[in-house]
């Protein structure tokens, strides 16, 4: 399949199936990063290792056993794309640093404006959106809604895991 404006991702957790439609036109390096991990099926397995209800749902990078995977190099962040934090945008987590995005992304499940590209300085720069739930916005609901704790030194991990199961491009 090539990477049109709108490739489709579906992403099928124990808690149902999320599908992403990712805006390659305003996000092409992420895209094509998010991509690259799907096809390889880095995403297999993996776990929902942060929910914050009034915020997001993050996962990506860590397995039930709370053991990161191996990722591919960081991205260049492109928060500056015009795409917003809003419920349902998919976007992907990084450290402080601008250009630090590997594999892991979050779902937004409220509007979170505060995270949107406001500058060039680092701490205005935000958080890369490169897509957004088109189908499955109850199963994030659903994740929302897991009782979280802490687990091995992170917090807000879901206390009943939620896996995702297989990640595979429509």
């Amino acid at each position: 399949m090539s990477e049109t404006a709108q490739s489709k991702v579906a992403l099928e957790t124990s808690m149902g199936t999320i599908v992403l439609e990712l805006n390659s036109e305003k996000a092409p390096i992420t895209v094509k990063n998010f991509l690259t991990y799907v096809k390889e099926g880095h995403y297999d397995g993996l776990i929902f290792h942060r929910v914050i209800r009034d915020f997001m749902i993050q996962g990506g990078g860590f397995d039930e056993q709370m053991q990161q995977r191996r990722t591919r190099f960081a991205i260049k962040n492109e928060a500056a794309n015009g795409l917003k934090n809003v419920r349902g945008s998919v976007a992907m987590a990084r450290t402080s640093v601008v250009d630090s995005a590997t594999s892991q992304f979050f779902i937004n499940t409220v509007d979170n404006g505060f995270l949107d590209y406001r500058g060039k300085r680092p701490e205005e720069f935000g958080y890369c959106v490169f897509g957004a739930v088109v189908e499955g916005m109850e199963v994030v609901d659903a994740i929302r809604a897991v009782k979280t704790a802490t687990k091995m030194g992170h917090g807000d991990v879901p206390v009943e895991t939620v896996t995702i199961i297989k990640a595979s491009v429509l």
